[in-house]
């Protein structure tokens, strides 16, 4: 009996050889179904040779329960969707005080102060880490992203508990706020040129680094101001409602208007994820490493808990009226012409003859998925006590789907939806403890420290 290597098998070669590669061609020629994907693969988009038929034909835009009569959004070039999904929820309620058939709060005053305040938690991170090796995995992933666009909803929290609300009217889009990319290359490096400075400066102690954090600041706040405008601090409020009745509320300022027109009690929400990896039990609250966008803000922090939990508050939140953010993964299995998402809606093993078999913790870990976009439920269709479907406002503009609204089958919900914000009081008794509990911390690179976009 022999143990360990079997030394009168050949090894299996490092490096690719020629013989392997001819195999491989050899492989290929000889299964006709190869010839036949090639073909079509060449002339045509992949999506559209995978796309399974039946399935995209079996689903329509009808829900039971449905509650939006707004028109949708549109966030253009810019991955301002977690603040589009934000203010959306709040819009509905907003319409509804002022007696208006749609609204829309400034998503380009939100974006100008997230910006802002973004700018110095990442100064902050900078300081607080100065001891550290440039090369640190901590300080590369600051350095990768300092003022990326996407957000989370604690941070979209944040940004109105801090600097409160106006009408699109006061602080309309601008071209930089559609289309953030030239915005966004000045700020990095403008950023990534303060934390060397920053880093230089860690002999002279805290204090001289927060003085010129000052002067970084001030070159920030002239970018923003060049590209966004200037967020108003107070503005003339009056509007003439849907039965062409005037109205007018004077001078306000941001937080008074946000006190006036925000119906729903942020403070109250929590933000429930589904992390199915073993590292990450369910009832615990976890956050991670110096996400944020608000020095000083409440952290982020995800309550775990199991998929069907997510899908039950979110139908039961719904049919009781009110819309749900929540957080998705949302390139997978997605047709946008149509406007629908579906676990099954491709067929990429029939065409590549290859297997995909990643569950989605598996897919965590490896780095196959991770919360890209935000967006609202405001529909679902209930099937004998349980969803089927779902209506989705998006934030890419009216010109696909239900002008705007897409669908998405339940099987893609529990495929690749990471979060949802909730009331806390919406939550069984033992997950509601949980909360009470100090959150395990995850480091800065985690992938639930994704940023939706």
């Amino acid at each position: 009996m022999t143990f360990g290597h079997d030394d009168s098998r050949p090894a299996v070669p490092r490096a690719l050889t020629p013989d392997q590669i001819e195999a491989y061609e050899k492989d290929f020629a000889a299964r006709p179904a190869n010839q036949l994907m090639q073909n079509a693969v060449t002339r045509t988009s992949v999506d559209d040779v995978a796309l399974d038929r039946r399935v995209l034909t079996g689903i329509d835009h009808s829900v039971s329960h449905h509650l939006d009569d707004w028109k949708a959004t549109n966030q253009k070039q810019s991955g301002r969707c977690w603040m589009f999904a934000g203010l959306n929820l709040l819009r509905a309620g907003a319409a509804r005080e002022l007696g208006v058939k749609d609204f829309e709060f400034s998503q380009n005053y939100l974006l100008w102060w997230d910006k802002f305040e973004r700018a110095n938690h990442f100064l902050e991170a900078v300081v607080e880490t100065s001891d550290r090796a440039v090369d640190d995995r901590t300080i590369a992933h600051l350095l990768t992203d300092p003022i990326g666009d996407g957000g989370q909803w604690n941070m979209f929290v944040a940004l109105v508990a801090k600097h409160g609300l106006v009408p699109k009217s006061a602080m309309p889009e601008t071209d930089s706020s559609s289309a953030t990319r030239a915005m966004n290359r000045a700020l990095k490096t403008l950023l990534r040129q303060g934390a060397a400075e920053l880093r230089a400066l860690a002999p002279a102690g805290v204090e001289a680094q927060r003085e010129h954090k000052r002067e970084v600041l001030g070159a920030v706040h002239r970018v923003l101001s060049i590209h966004l405008g200037t967020p108003p601090r107070r503005f003339l409020w009056q509007w003439e409602d849907k039965d062409k009745e005037f109205h007018r509320d004077g001078w306000l300022t941001p937080a008074e208007f946000a006190a006036s027109y925000v119906k729903l009690p942020l403070d109250e929400y929590v933000c429930l994820v589904h992390d199915p990896r073993e590292s990450s039990p369910v009832g615990r609250t976890f956050t991670v490493e110096y996400l944020g966008n608000i020095v000083d803000a409440p952290p982020v922090v995800y309550l775990n808990a199991e998929m069907e939990l997510l899908k039950r508050l979110a139908a039961e939140t719904v049919v009781g009226g009110e819309p749900v953010w929540f957080g998705c993964d949302v390139a997978k299995m997605m047709h946008g012409d149509a406007g629908v998402w579906d676990a099954r809606l491709f067929d990429y093993a029939g065409v590549y003859d290859a297997p995909f078999t990643m569950d989605k913790a598996t897919r965590l870990l490896h780095h196959d998925t991770q919360m890209t976009h935000a967006m609202l439920f405001t529909g679902v269709d209930m099937v004998d006590g349980s969803p089927r479907r779902w209506r989705v406002e998006n934030s890419w503009g009216e010109q696909k789907a239900d002008k705007g609204f897409w669908t998405m089958n339940d099987s893609w919900f529990g495929e690749h939806v990471f979060e949802i914000a909730v009331r806390r009081s919406a939550l069984p008794p033992d997950l509601a403890a949980a909360l009470d509990h100090p959150p395990i911390p995850l480091p800065a690179w985690d992938p639930m420290g994704a940023l939706a976009r």
